[in-house]
């Protein structure tokens, strides 16, 4: 696993050895998400009060339930700072993805978003599954592939698209995945060689593996599969497979190889996740 091609956090190059697993053909959608919170009452991070003691220096207006969303940018813009096409509405959570005036009614098939690493840890447990490890997933994601891309060296081959992307100049133009501006349904584009859907693009994927700034080959890597407690914003996870905000110019980051930290109690419009499991669950 690893790439030196690209980004520095990827190298080095390295094998792992993981156990047999069983994973979920796609992201977990919506559907799935509201199943278990009409079963738990589990509250999201995003929709819990928000522990000034954290945050001593922000204004108390700040701190009220929310989430991040993306919003274009109305055109080109310094690509080095993000807050300028990123906000924290208050009222964005799962069910409202991108402030309290939308819902998901007409997404039930889209991968759920706004949900933190504690979040999924939960759906998790309570789905009798876990959270891969960053192992587990670039495992899936190449499906015995070592090329740049689980579908070959070429992001586009004969001009198709393969994942879903941002299409166009970001962050300010998206042209549409086929059809699609923002999240897609899940097993909208190509499987790869294992059948699995959108390993790469539409969401970025929690793992259980905390990030470090390049692989550390001298010690196996934290993995925390049922985090116990309130999230970490000191402690990042290692987020995989890129997301439909990446492009060539900015987030060269739909690959198997490609990695990125991610605060554990952030929420935001493009981060999902899926379960696996240490042998084949019964289906749910």
């Amino acid at each position: 696993m690893g790439s030196t091609s690209f980004y520095p956090e990827e190298a080095p190059i390295h094998t792992v050895t993981v156990g047999p697993f069983a994973v979920e053909r796609h992201p977990v959608t919506n559907a799935q998400f509201a199943e278990f919170v009409a079963a738990t009452g589990y509250v999201t991070v995003a929709e819990q009060p928000i522990d000034a003691t954290l945050y001593p220096e922000a204004d108390l207006g700040d701190l009220s339930p929310g989430a991040m969303v993306f919003r274009p940018t109305s055109g080109p813009v310094d690509l080095r700072d993000w807050r300028q096409w990123w906000e924290w509405v208050a009222g964005a959570n799962w069910c409202h993805p991108f402030g309290p005036d939308s819902d998901i009614t007409d997404r039930p098939d889209h991968p759920v978003v706004q949900v933190a690493y504690p979040d999924a840890a939960a759906y998790a447990r309570w789905a009798g599954r876990r959270l891969p490890t960053e192992a587990e997933w670039e495992y899936a994601a190449r499906a015995g592939t070592t090329s740049t891309y689980s579908w070959g060296e070429q992001a586009m081959p004969d001009g198709q698209l393969m994942a879903n992307t941002w299409q166009g100049r970001f962050p300010y133009r998206n042209d549409g995945a086929l059809g699609w501006v923002g999240t897609s349904p899940v097993g909208t584009f190509p499987p790869n060689a294992f059948g699995l859907v959108d390993m790469i693009g539409n969401v970025w994927e929690w793992t259980a593996t905390e990030f470090t700034g390049h692989h550390r080959l001298d010690q196996p890597p934290k993995a925390c599969c049922t985090p116990q407690g309130p999230a970490n914003p000191a402690v990042s996870q290692a987020l995989k497979g890129g997301s439909h905000l990446c492009a060539p110019e900015y987030c060269h980051r739909y690959r198997p190889a490609a990695r990125s930290p991610q605060s554990q109690d952030t929420a935001t419009t493009h981060i999902g996740f899926r379960c696996v499991a240490d042998s084949t669950p019964a289906a749910r």
